[in-house]
């Protein structure tokens, strides 16, 4: 999972992007509006965690043009501003979720977990895709009935390959949503071939049918006819 914290408070910054690394998540942080709309601009995610109190703007403000770049894109509303007036205006505005602070990090992750499988996975735990089956609560996957033994990286790219099957997904598309953005500096992405072979052979090698099609010079996609 990718994730952008709009969030001014350094130290509470800190905490969640610390706790939100150690359960595997690429989590990049913005301590203000402009920041965040750059970021916007210029990359995708799966969730926005939205402070509504910024230095420099209206978190409702970023959350419009969420909506306007990604429909995608989830948000869950982080403030301290208790008021009813602004909870019922962020979800009327589309947010997915609104928790006040202060919160437990548990409850973060829960939240999170939560507005994924919502607005990816249909609300389901399990993920079934003929043979291969994954569950993103246990971050297990099988194929066949057998387990296959994935690292962290793997299982995140075999999910964003299945969540966008049939889908062009370049290089450069899948280095930043499982290694961050500041991927888009780097000079060549031949390390997720790599990735890619890993997760290929394993699931071959467990008689599961190989769905990864390379699309030479654009990148990769999940074929779902193969």
């Amino acid at each position: 999972m990718k994730l952008l914290l709009v969030e001014d408070h350094a130290e509470l910054a800190s905490n969640i992007i610390s706790y939100l690394a150690k359960a595997g998540y690429v989590c990049e942080w913005c301590n203000n509006y402009q920041n965040a709309i750059n970021k916007l601009s210029g990359f995708e995610y799966d969730i926005i965690m939205l402070d509504l109190m910024l230095p420099d703007g209206d978190g409702l403000d970023i959350l419009k043009f969420v909506k306007q770049q990604s429909a995608d894109t989830g948000v869950l509303i982080l403030s301290a501003k208790n008021a009813l007036d602004d909870k019922i205006k962020g979800l009327d505005l589309g947010a997915d979720d609104y928790l006040p602070k202060p919160f437990h990090l548990s409850e973060l992750n829960a939240r999170l977990k939560a507005i994924y499988r919502r607005r990816h996975l249909g609300g389901a735990h399990d993920i079934i895709f003929n043979e291969i089956s994954l569950n993103t609560d246990t971050m297990e996957v099988k194929v066949n009935d057998e387990y296959l033994d994935l690292t962290r990286k793997e299982y995140e790219m075999l999910l964003y390959m299945i969540v966008n099957k049939s889908r062009l997904l370049t290089k450069q598309s899948i280095a930043e949503h499982l290694w961050g953005d500041y991927m888009d500096s780097v000079d060549s992405f031949d390390f997720v071939y790599q990735h890619i072979k890993n997760l290929r052979k394993k699931i071959v090698q467990a008689g599961g049918r190989d769905y990864i099609q390379t699309m030479y010079g654009s990148g990769y996609k999940f074929n779902p006819n193969i």
